[in-house]
């Protein structure tokens, strides 16, 4: 930090503390750096310590987690894979129910983490044994006359039918477990879906279609697996008393949770899942949302990622785990955990540490006050001889014994004292020499004043005739009014007294040619540019060159000579517009151009790629581009500078692009007039008392 920065801090202060103070702060100053910087490294340590141990935590939960749902996934693909070769080899017969059915109710019995088995034929045979949530087994038949009505049975003991309890309409295949594994043509898994009769269910299904030997579909096999099983495996993992633990799809549909709450929302009398960023759990909907803002998109977390965010003040962590598998899965499993789980011992400490800090600090301000005394008693002596001194009592001897330095700054001072003596009878003489030099030096900075105002008085009439030059050659009202097919209204206010901004409207051959740049600084230099390109655009306009590369490419060759005449290393930023019939051509590098269409509804014209700055180099055709608009009846043009987008307010806060736009699109259906006033008003409520820093320059041009 230099002490340019540091001296005007300082200074005050060291006019007001004493010297016996002064040799206090550092003792305690020293202490309180030392114990401070103790006390922060241990912290630091502490919470470098928190992080490795979430870290590792969450590395463990989310292993076991894995693992978990590669056995319980896998589960049910290999059962299925075991009934369609069944059904191939002509074990299970699709022409006898009944041995299917007691077949899929076997296989319930011996696995109960499966939660239905389906069967549907082509031939509108279905045929499915499920679980209730007491455990009790039922089969649901559905024979090709029953009209896609099925009947529900109970199962006794050994797996027969006994009470039928329901029938109802059935549309299997519309469900997902169905239809997804026919489009698919192989082994899949379907998409998560609810049960019809049963909201709270949420299942997904291992389905597989059929063929026969002329690879003709028969139907579909498929096994339910209820996801609410991972649910109650997530609630059973320890891992701390507030953390959240949830797997989602990669569109934010929970798939489970460690959370109490249900796994859908009723909208509208409709059940639907519930998404990760709606759930009234705040670590999870906050984790999910902190996670899309990050990668804008669930589906681009491909890898292992452990994050840091704030919830409320309080740092959570986060480790995203992504998990699939060959049969389509794509999942993301979310462990998040917060800080505050572990700091506990960690706060303990740092209140340790700052009571040892207080303590540190009150044995070193009381040794510092019996030092401070010590040494400052023999400077008071010499102060106190000093200001004696100063009212014309030169005989002043003082004596220190005890400190080496301030016996030696005691015997200076009785020197001093003597040697003051001889200086006052020379004094006099002093003065008048001293008296002459002032005046000879005043009357040469008279001199200098007087050239400095004549050179004032030159430039301010330079400035003024090449502020008149520009306002003279900008496009009048009427001139602007006798162009068909287009409103406009032009506003440019210099921020100095000659403006470094341009535009220009120029209308011949039923063609108009607007123009817009912005030259690099302020001052004289930057306007002759300003004029020399407003000529070179008219001559270029005059001799009807059309080709804008062409056209960019010769004014820029003759701005870039006359710069390198000048010696000067401004440049500007130049769009070139040409207008006809409804038509516009855009070239040249400058500002963003705004389009505002019916509704208010604004486009935004990137210019970067149509060309380069005017002036910094000599051949600039290869980057100048094109970009063609059509305007529709009503649809608007904004051309401004960046003195618009740039402007500062009091808090040194930007105007800004985006509020610029609101502006133009709030003001779409009005006059370009009265579009123009409403951006001006805009920017001066926006920049309050704030000073106008650079030019502003706005055209705004309105299809009749």
């Amino acid at each position: 930090m230099s002490n340019q920065f540091l001296y005007p801090w300082v200074k005050p202060l060291l006019k007001k503390v004493s010297l016996r103070n002064l040799l206090i702060f550092p003792f305690v100053f020293q202490i309180f750096i030392a114990v401070g910087l103790v006390g922060w490294l241990s912290f630091q340590n502490g919470q470098q310590a928190v992080n490795d141990l979430a870290n590792q935590l969450q590395n463990e939960v989310s292993y076991r987690i894995s693992q978990k749902l590669d056995h319980y996934l896998a589960l049910p693909i290999q059962v299925n894979e075991v009934n369609v070769n069944l059904l191939n080899l002509g074990v299970l017969n699709l022409q006898d129910l009944d041995s299917i059915r007691r077949h899929f109710w076997k296989q319930m019995k011996v696995y109960p983490s499966l939660g239905y088995f389906n069967l549907g034929t082509v031939d509108n045979l279905f045929l499915g044994v499920g679980r209730e949530d007491d455990g009790t087994l039922y089969v649901e038949l559905m024979k090709p006359t029953d009209n896609f009505y099925y009947n529900r049975y109970l199962l006794n003991d050994q797996g027969d039918p006994t009470t039928r309890i329901i029938r109802e309409e059935y549309l299997y295949k519309e469900d997902k477990w169905y239809s997804d594994a026919v489009a698919a043509g192989k082994p899949i898994w379907s998409k998560i879906y609810q049960w019809g009769d049963r909201p709270e269910v949420i299942s997904i299904a291992s389905s597989s279609p059929i063929y026969d030997q002329q690879k003709n579909l028969v139907g579909v096999i498929g096994i339910d697996l209820i996801l609410t099983q991972i649910s109650n495996f997530l609630k059973q993992l320890e891992v701390t008393p507030s953390s959240k633990i949830f797997i989602v799809e990669r569109n934010g549909l929970i798939v489970a949770s460690s959370s109490d709450e249900k796994p859908y929302l009723e909208v509208n009398g409709e059940s639907k899942r519930l998404s990760a960023f709606q759930s009234r759990d705040p670590l999870i909907k906050a984790s999910s949302q902190y996670l899309l803002n990050r990668f804008s998109d669930l589906s681009k977390i491909q890898t292992k990622q452990s994050i840091n965010f704030q919830l409320n003040g309080e740092n959570i962590f986060v480790r995203v785990h992504p998990w699939q598998d060959q049969f389509g899965l794509n999942w993301l499993i979310v462990v998040a955990v917060p800080e505050s789980d572990f700091m506990k011992e960690i706060d303990r400490n740092t209140r340790r540490t700052i009571l040892l800090c207080l303590v540190a600090l009150a044995i070193a301000t009381g040794m510092g006050i019996l030092i401070a005394h010590w040494i400052t008693e023999p400077i008071l002596r010499l102060n106190r001889a000093s200001q004696k001194i100063t009212t014309g009592d030169l005989n002043q001897v003082v004596k220190v014994k005890r400190i080496i330095e301030l016996r030696e700054l005691a015997n200076s001072f009785n020197k001093m004292a003597d040697q003051l003596q001889d200086s006052f009878e020379n004094l006099e003489q002093k003065v008048i020499e001293r008296t002459a030099e002032l005046a000879s030096a005043h009357a040469q900075i008279l001199v200098l004043n007087q050239r400095l105002k004549a050179d004032n008085y030159r430039m301010s009439g330079e400035l003024d005739l090449l502020k008149r030059m520009q306002q003279l050659i900008l496009p009048k009202a009427e001139e602007l009014a006798l162009i068909e097919g287009l409103e406009i209204a032009v506003y440019m206010e210099p921020a100095y007294e000659v403006g470094g901004d341009y535009y220009d409207v120029l209308y011949m051959n039923d063609v108009v040619t607007i123009g817009i740049g912005d030259v690099t600084g302020h001052g004289l230099e930057s306007g002759i540019l300003m004029v020399m390109t407003q000529a070179a655009v008219r001559v270029l306009k005059e001799i009807q060159e059309r080709d804008p590369v062409k056209f960019l490419n010769i004014l820029n060759r003759a701005i870039y000579r006359n710069v390198q005449r000048m010696n000067s290393d401004k440049n500007l930023t130049l769009s070139i517009l040409n207008y006809k019939n409804g038509h516009l051509s855009i070239s040249g590098q400058h500002e963003e151009i705004l389009v505002v269409r019916h509704g208010g509804k604004v486009e935004r014209i990137n210019t970067a790629d149509l060309g380069l700055p005017i002036g910094l180099d000599e051949d600039i055709s290869e980057f100048i581009g094109q970009v063609m608009v059509e305007l529709k009846v009503g649809d608007i043009i904004v051309l401004y500078t960046d003195g618009i987008t740039e402007a500062r307010n009091i808090k040194k806060a930007q105007y800004g692009l985006e509020r610029l736009c609101a502006v133009v699109g709030k003001s779409w259906d009005n006059s370009a007039e009265k579009v123009k006033q409403d951006v001006i008003a805009d920017v001066k409520l926006f920049m309050g008392e704030q000073k106008q820093l650079d030019d502003i320059t706005l055209l705004i041009l309105k299809q009749r």
